[in-house]
């Protein structure tokens, strides 16, 4: 029997119920962004700083703090916080802009999500609120002063006194859904510290602004309908009730507002409304009881005061429902432990039963993150560029900026995003691993997310994916076709359900997308690709998105790799599809033969392609190719090297079997073109179980690789794979190029320089996207060769394992990250040295699931919620959890 959260799943899939429209939809941070920035030069982070956002009315999307919303972001529901120290109204967290970081943007605030459902009828996060000043300038100036060689400078660090004395409110936002538009939220602080000290909390209600932007658009109103209570009604959302109650049973003030921009604190005029944004900020923070309503608006905030006892707890309660009710609050108790029942029972359902209690913790924290990060995302370029009818005209210069190629993208839905505050929007390959992760708890959402970047709104007329607001126009790795199919495989395993109308519509989408691809990435015609960047942000010794000086190519390794990959995805797709419809059967064959094409070219057979393999070094280089027509090797021991490895399947007896058509070509192309099979895994050599394999690596070379990449001195971490082995620690790669010297070193933790923002680094530490791909391809690899081959593990060490136990062992390897480690009293690499972290039990089981990980220590690095693609820990315990 399913559970009663999966019984809601099955009804939403089944078009019957909404359970998914309202949800933790709200972004943690609007300021800053693309979207808002309408300056001539782009500079968004300036344009929009964080000292605007409690005063300027948002033009596409909405922030807050634990905040709820529909999913079209109409209305929206939220938490403030005031302290009576700090300078502003708590509404949002804080965090430093790029430019402000020394190691770019970065949110200065310490949360957690905790618990959550798919279809969001239970939501639980931790917000920990200090009770002393909260120090926005301190952290602005010291971060300054500090160098790319020099740590951040973090909250803990400004404030240490005071989270030594526990002088901080643990402030819990819990939501729960009675019905689909019913929605129950429980605000629950506790002081931590060891004096009484006050606190105000003020659940807000407000409508995102859409009439600023709309000629005669109606400005929806929210009106008191009671003591503690208040109504609106708006063609977007209907009729809603609001309620609420302080837990002591005191009654809460109701404050209203206009959501407009207060003009004149921001120096642009005066307002056309005596009520403004900021409102509530003005009447709590300053007492001015004139800045707010006390009937109506369209930004509401109910108010109550605390003195929270030591070690006391205060709570308030709101009820926002589609119908009124004559006791709000009478069966909020019990929903809400239904509820978190439910949530449990969901868990256990769906979490293997293999892996131990610990594990659990992990696993649920990392869906719990998973299910926060979606986000409501709005974007409509060519309005962008143009500008809104009743606001000043843009720059003109903006028609020739930032992303006026993608005047066709108008995005308005929910998506998962990286991360709530640092990356509060979508990148393309890092949807594709998010969707990996959530195929195991919510199939149908994950597929919807990955048809929904083939939609003519979304992808470019030339058949590129968007890559991300900063730079659509960017490329990142072509992974969603893989994606795609395991998240197929996943739903297939888990229900029994062959979704082949997905199949087929993502394999439309991908073969625009692989068009683009072969048509701009492939620039000599060698089947050698290269990308830029490619998502790895500084893993070179130069920005590889821009054009080298003198008319020369950048032929890359894991470009090339990837594009490899993705024809074994198309391939597979293609097959999968042909067992049901013929057609397919010659669009599987022309992807196995461009398989053939690319693989053969990384090795410059018969001088055809690039020479990416280096026989002496046995590894994978990126290639510089001269304008004379020479090639100069980039011999760098980095994930770029490795990404070959991706490009792997092993295919089963059964997997060709009545495809007739492509095996009969298949051989005829084989039987012509024998020379593409050298330096190739050899295709028609059976392994384990009759079974054949398509890769790029050769046994040989698939050898070679592993023993560079097993070796604790190189690749191997104790907390999983490096992105640059530490080799480069004592041996820097060096490059003398136009006056002008490029170094890289093995650098475990932060990037010492700038380069690509400087908020991230793939030269040492771990990543969990790629070493996601690591595991999957040994697995294939596992597959074909079965116990024949088995390789050194670690290397050195004289123990020999198959590819399957390798995998599992490095799976192991990156749990340990987050598991608490019982031989150094339960501390967890996560977090890093921080003894208060590491023992005080009100932090040391909240797990942060940062960007990537210390290369040496297993400590968290970067965005501290990146559930985001951290969430493929999920996936990896479903596929190797508890199995040491």
């Amino acid at each position: 029997m399913p559970s009663a959260e999966q019984t809601r799943l099955n009804e939403c899939n089944a078009g019957e119920g909404e359970w998914r429209r309202w949800g933790p939809f709200l972004s943690d941070r609007a300021w800053g962004t693309v979207r808002e920035d309408y300056s001539a030069d782009g500079d968004a982070w300036n344009y929009f700083p964080h000292d605007h956002a409690r005063s300027r009315a948002y033009r596409w999307n909405e922030d807050g703090l634990g905040g709820f919303c529909d999913d079209k972001q109409h209305l929206c529901l939220s938490v403030a916080l005031w302290n009576e120290k700090d300078p502003i109204l708590k509404e949002r967290m804080f965090g430093l802009s790029n430019p402000q970081g020394n190691h770019g943007e970065d949110v200065k605030e310490y949360y957690f999500f905790l618990d959550g459902t798919p279809t969001h009828s239970y939501m639980r996060m931790l917000y920990k609120y200090p009770q002393a000043a909260y120090p926005y300038d301190d952290l602005v100036k010291v971060n300054g002063e500090r160098n790319q060689q020099q740590p951040e400078y973090e909250l803990f660090d400004a404030l240490e006194a005071d989270f030594l004395a526990n002088r901080y409110f643990d402030v819990t936002v819990e939501y729960a859904k009675a019905s689909p538009e019913d929605i129950l939220c429980r605000i629950t602080a506790v002081n931590r510290g060891p004096d009484a000290a006050p606190l105000h909390i003020l659940p807000h209600l407000w409508y995102r602004n859409r009439w600023s932007w709309d000629l005669g658009a109606e400005r929806p109103a929210i009106r008191v309908a009671g003591p503690m209570a208040a109504y609106t009604n708006a063609e977007t959302v209907g009729e809603r009730w609001w309620y609420v109650r302080s837990g002591d049973s005191r009654p809460v003030d109701l404050f209203f507002t206009e959501n407009e921009t207060n003009f004149e604190r921001l120096g642009e005029g005066p307002n056309p409304t005596p009520f403004v944004k900021d409102g509530v900020h003005e009447r709590v923070v300053n007492g001015n009881a004139a800045a707010v309503n006390d009937r109506q608006g369209s930004k509401l905030a109910g108010h109550i005061r605390f003195e929270i006892p030591a070690g006391g707890t205060s709570t308030v309660e709101v009820r926002f429902r589609a119908e009124p009710h004559s006791a709000p609050f009478g069966d909020f108790d019990q929903i809400l432990t239904q509820r978190r029942s439910e949530t449990d029972e969901f868990y256990q359902a769906i979490l293997p039963a293999r892996i131990g209690p610990d594990e659990r913790v992990v696993a649920r924290q990392a869906c719990a993150g998973l299910f926060w990060s979606k986000q409501y995302y709005h974007f409509d370029v060519f309005r962008w560029l143009k500008g809104d009818e009743p606001q000043p005209t843009p720059p003109p210069e903006r028609w020739h900026g930032r992303n006026h190629r993608w005047k066709e993208l108008h995005n308005a839905e929910v998506i998962l995003m990286p991360d709530t505050w640092e990356y509060p929007w979508y990148a393309s390959w890092d949807l594709a691993f998010h969707c990996i992760a959530m195929a195991r708890l919510d199939p149908y959402y994950a597929k919807k997310q990955l048809l929904r970047m083939g939609y003519e709104w979304y992808q470019h007329a030339n058949g590129q994916f968007p890559a991300y607001e900063w730079d659509f126009d960017d490329v990142n790795p072509p992974v969603t076709a893989f994606a795609s199919w395991r998240v197929y495989q996943i739903e297939k395993e888990d229900t029994g359900h062959a979704d082949l109308e997905f199949l087929k519509e993502i394999f439309q989408n991908e073969m625009l997308n692989f068009a683009f691809w072969i048509n701009r990435k492939d620039s000599g015609g060698r089947d050698v690709f290269g990308g830029g960047f490619l998502g790895m942000d500084n893993i070179g010794c130069f920005d590889r998105d821009t054009p080298l000086p003198n008319g020369e190519q950048l032929e890359q390794s894991d470009g090339t790799s990837w594009m490899a990959q993705y024809c074994i995805a198309m391939m597979t797709i293609a097959a999968e599809l042909a067992k049901h419809d013929p057609f397919y059967q010659n669009m599987a064959l022309k992807y196995f033969e461009h398989f053939l094409y690319i693989a053969h070219a990384m090795t410059n057979m018969d001088g055809q392609g690039i020479d990416l393999w280096d026989q002496e070094d046995q590894f994978f280089y990126d290639v510089v190719l001269m304008a004379d027509g020479t090639t100069h090797a980039l011999k760098i021991h980095s994930m770029v090297g490795l990404v070959p490895l991706f490009a792997v399947l092993t295919a089963e007896p059964d997997r060709f079997a009545g495809l007739d058509l492509f095996v009969e070509r298949a051989a005829w192309f084989l039987k012509h073109r024998p020379d593409l099979l050298r330096n190739v895994a050899p295709v028609a050599i059976p392994g384990a179980n009759n079974s054949r394999l398509m890769a790029i690596l050769t046994r040989e070379r698939l050898t070679a690789i592993l023993h560079r990449m097993l070796d604790p001195a190189g690749f191997l971490s104790d907390y999983g794979i490096r992105s640059l082995s530490r080799y480069h620690l004592d041996h820097p790669y060096e490059l003398k190029a136009e006056g002008r010297e490029f170094v890289v070193k093995y650098l475990p933790a932060e990037s010492d320089s700038r380069l690509f923002g400087g908020n991230s680094n793939w030269r040492g530490p771990i990543w969990f996207p790629v070493n996601y791909m690591i595991v999957r391809a040994l697995h294939e690899f596992y597959r074909h060769y079965g116990d024949d081959l088995k390789v050194e593990f670690p290397t050195g060490s004289g123990v020999l394992k198959n590819l399957d136990e390798v995998a599992s062992e490095i799976t192991a390897r990156l749990t340990r990250i987050f598991l608490p480690d019982r031989s150094r009293n339960g501390r967890r690499a996560v977090w890093g040295e921080n003894d208060y972290f590491q023992t005080d039990p009100n932090w040391r089981d909240h797990i942060p699931f940062h960007e990537y990980f210390n290369g040496d220590t297993g400590a968290g690095v970067g965005a501290s919620h990146q559930t985001g693609w951290t969430a493929l820990i999920v996936s990896m315990l479903f596929e190797y959890g508890g199995r040491q």
